[in-house]
C-alpha cells in the first residue's frame, strides 16, 4: 500500500516534500519489488533496472515523461517474472537456466506443477524441459501443458516417470501443436501410456520431432499399431526406442499383431538412424514382420534410404532364439549398421553361423553384442574372422562360456577394441597375460575382468601392463569377484602406477564372502593422489578394522568419491557415499 505521501505528491499537496523524503520512498517501493525476487539477482542489475513497483514507475513519470516510464514498465514486469522463476527454482535446489529448464527428481506435487505452468511464460526462450521422476505429478499435467504455448521454441520434453494417465497423454497431445519446433519426446517409464492411451498424441506430434522414446510404457500390440501411424507421420524420425515392453508384439490373433502393423510403417521411416527393440518379446513371427519390411524396401528400390539405420537393439528378446536367419538375410543391406546388439536372446549354434555369414557385408559394423549367449563361446574364431576388425570398437563376451581356443581367438581382436569384457569367464584366470600383450597404447578404455578367477600372477601382469603405459587411457576397471587373487597381486597392482585416467574401479568380492585387505590398503592409500580422475571405488565384502576405514574415509573425503563398501554399524560418512548394493549375481549367466 503506497504511502500519505506519496499520495499528496500526485495531488498536489506535497509541494514541500524534501529530497530526502523522495529518495526514501522509492527505496522503500524497490525493496518491496526485490521481496519478490532472488536478492543476488537484484543486486545483478543496474539502478536503472532495479524493476521498481508501479507506483515508483508512476512517480518517476513526473520527471521522466510518459514514454520513458513505458519503457521502464516493461522491464520491470520482466525482471520481476525472472525473479519469481528463481525463487521457484532455488525453493527446490536448482539453478535458473532460460533455456534449460531441469526439474527431475524434485518431487513435485499438483501445487507445484500449476505454479511452474503460470511461469513458464516468463522463459520465452527456453528450449529444454524435464519434470522426468516426479510421481506425484501424475493426473495434473495439464496444468503444465495448457501454457506450452508460452515456450513454442522448445525442442526436447522428456517427462520419464511420472506415473502420466491417459487424460495427461490426451492433454499433452491438445497441447504439443504449439511446440513447432519439437525434436526429442520422452515418455518412458509412464506405465500409462500404454493400453491406449498413445492415440492421444496421434496427428498432434510435429513433423519435427527427431527422437521418440516410449521405454517400458506396458505398450500393447494395439499401442504398436498406433505406434506405426506416429512413425509414418514422422518424416524427419532419427531414433525410436521402445525397449522394455514385452507385450508389444506378442498380444493379437496373428501372433504378431499390431506390431506387424509398427514393423510395416517402418518403410516411412527414411531418416531412421536408430531402432531399439530390447525386450519387446520378439517372437518368430515379429522377426518375419521386422525382416518384410526390409524386404519390402528392397523391391521398391526405396532400399537406400534404410542403410541410415546405425543401430539396431534387438537384445533380451529369448523367444528369436533358432530363427534370427530370418533376420540375418535382409540384414546385408544395412551398409551403414555401427551396432547390433543381440545380448542375451538364447542365440543357437544355427543363429550365430547366419550371423556370421552376413558379417563380411556389414563393412561399417563397430560395435556387436553377443555377450550372455552361452553359444557364442563355440564361435568366436568364425566372428573374428567375419568381422572388419580395424573398425571394432566393442566386442563383449561376457557370458559367452569362452574356452581356450576362443579366448586364444578374441585375443586377435583385442587391439582395436576401446571396450574389452570377459566377464563370467573362467578360463581367464592364469591366461590374462596372452590379453594384455595384445593391447596397444591409449586405446583401451574399459577393461571388464569381474569373476574371471584371477589370480596374483595374474594381477601382477596387469600391474607390468600399467607400467608400460597400456593402461594409460582406461577409464573403467572392473576386478570384482576375483577372490582368489592373493595380497602380493593386489599390492603389485596399486603400486604400479599408470592409471592416471581411471573413473571408476571395483574390487568387490562375491555376496556372502568376505576378505581382510590390510595387506594391501596402505598401497591403494599411497596410490590415491596418482589417481586424479576417480569418482567411483568399489570394495564391497572386504574387511577393515576401524582405524583403516578412518584412513581410508580421509583419503577421499576431499575427492568426491563414490565409495561403495559395506559400512560398520553406526557408521557415519558425510563426505561421500557408501552404500552396500550388491551386483545380482544371478542376472549373470551361469558357467
Amino acid at each position: 500500500m503506497e504511502s500519505a505521501d506519496g499520495q499528496r505528491g500526485r495531488d498536489g499537496g506535497s509541494l514541500r516534500r524534501s529530497p530526502l523524503d523522495v529518495l526514501m520512498s522509492q527505496i522503500r517501493r524497490k525493496r518491496s519489488a526485490a521481496d519478490r525476487k532472488p536478492l543476488g539477482r537484484f543486486l545483478s542489475w543496474s539502478s536503472d533496472r532495479t524493476g521498481i513497483s508501479e507506483d515508483a514507475e508512476t512517480e518517476g513519470r513526473e520527471e521522466r515523461g510518459q514514454s520513458s516510464g513505458v519503457s521502464e514498465g516493461t522491464d520491470s514486469g520482466r525482471d520481476v517474472g525472472w525473479g519469481r522463476v528463481c525463487v521457484f527454482l532455488q525453493r527446490l535446489g536448482k539453478k535458473a537456466d532460460s533455456r534449460n529448464l531441469s526439474l527431475a527428481h524434485c518431487d513435485l506435487t499438483a501445487t507445484d506443477l500449476l505454479e511452474l505452468g503460470t511461469l513458464l511464460q516468463f522463459l520465452p526462450q527456453l528450449e529444454e524441459l524435464d519434470v522426468s521422476w516426479n510421481e506425484l505429478m501424475g493426473g495434473c499435467l495439464r496444468a503444465l501443458t495448457s501454457h506450452l504455448q508460452h515456450v513454442g521454441g522448445v525442442r526436447a520434453l522428456r517427462l520419464c516417470s511420472c506415473r502420466l494417465t491417459a487424460d495427461d497423454i490426451t492433454a499433452l497431445g491438445e497441447a504439443l501443436g504449439s511446440t513447432p519446433l519439437l525434436e526429442i519426446l520422452d515418455l518412458s517409464w509412464n506405465s500409462g501410456v500404454g493400453g491406449g492411451a498413445l492415440r492421444g498424441l496421434l496427428g498432434n506430434l510435429q513433423p519435427s520431432v527427431r527422437e521418440l522414446h516410449l521405454v517400458a510404457c506396458q505398450l500393447t500390440a494395439a499401442d504398436a499399431a498406433a505406434l506405426g501411424g506416429l512413425v509414418s507421420a514422422l518424416p524427419s524420425l532419427g531414433v525410436l526406442d521402445v525397449s522394455c515392453n514385452p507385450q508389444l508384439s506378442q498380444d493379437g490373433d496373428d501372433g504378431g499383431g499390431g506390431f506387424v502393423e509398427l514393423a510395416s510403417s517402418l518403410s516411412h521411416a527414411n531418416s531412421l538412424t536408430t531402432l531399439r527393440l530390447q525386450a519387446c518379446g520378439l517372437t518368430e513371427d515379429g522377426l518375419d514382420a521386422l525382416s518384410r519390411s526390409l524386404s519390402v524396401f528392397s523391391q521398391c528400390g526405396s532400399l537406400h534410404c534404410l542403410p541410415s539405420l546405425r543401430e539396431l537393439d534387438l537384445s533380451c528378446n529369448r523367444s528369436i532364439s533358432g530363427a534370427l536367419h530370418r533376420l540375418t538375410l535382409h540384414l546385408a543391406h544395412l551398409t551403414h549398421l555401427e551396432s547390433l546388439d543381440l545380448h542375451l536372446c538364447c542365440l543357437t549354434h544355427t543363429d550365430l553361423e547366419a550371423l556370421t555369414q552376413v558379417l563380411p557385408s556389414l563393412t561399417a559394423l563397430t560395435e556387436l553384442d553377443i555377450s550372455s549367449n552361452k553359444e557364442a563361446g563355440g564361435v568366436v574364431h568364425s566372428l573374428v574372422s567375419a568381422l572388419p576388425l580395424t573398425k571394432m570398437r566393442r566386442l563383449p563376451l561376457n557370458g559367452c562360456s569362452l574356452n581356450e581356443e576362443s579366448f586364444t581367438a578374441f585375443a586377435v581382436a583385442v587391439p582395436y577394441l576401446h571396450s574389452v569384457d570377459v566377464s563370467w569367464s573362467k578360463v581367464v584366470g592364469g591366461r590374462l597375460a596372452l590379453l594384455l600383450d595384445a593391447l596397444q597404447p591409449s586405446v583401451i578404455l574399459e577393461l571388464r575382468l569381474s569373476s574371471c578367477e584371477l589370480t596374483s600372477e595374474d594381477l601382477c601382469h596387469l600391474a607390468a601392463a600399467c607400467r608400460r603405459g597400456c593402461l594409460s587411457s582406461l577409464r573403467v576397471l572392473d576386478l570384482s569377484y576375483n577372490g582368489s587373487a592373493g595380497d602380493e597381486g593386489w599390492s603389485a597392482l596399486f603400486a604400479a602406477g599408470g592409471l592416471g585416467s581411471l573413473e571408476e574401479m571395483d574390487l568387490s568380492l562375491r555376496p556372502l564372502t568376505s576378505a581382510p585387505c590390510s595387506a594391501w590398503l596402505p598401497t591403494l592409500l599411497c596410490a590415491v593422489p596418482r589417481l586424479p580422475a576417480l569418482t567411483r571405488l568399489a570394495l564391497q565384502r572386504w574387511t577393515m578394522s576401524s582405524q583403516e576405514r578412518q584412513q581410508l574415509s580421509h583419503s577421499l573425503r576431499k575427492r568426491s568419491v563414490l565409495l561403495e563398501w559395506d559400512p560398520a554399524s553406526g557408521d557415519v560418512m558425510s563426505s561421500f557415499k557408501g552404500t552396500n548394493q550388491e551386483s545380482p549375481e544371478g542376472s549373470q549367466p551361469e558357467e
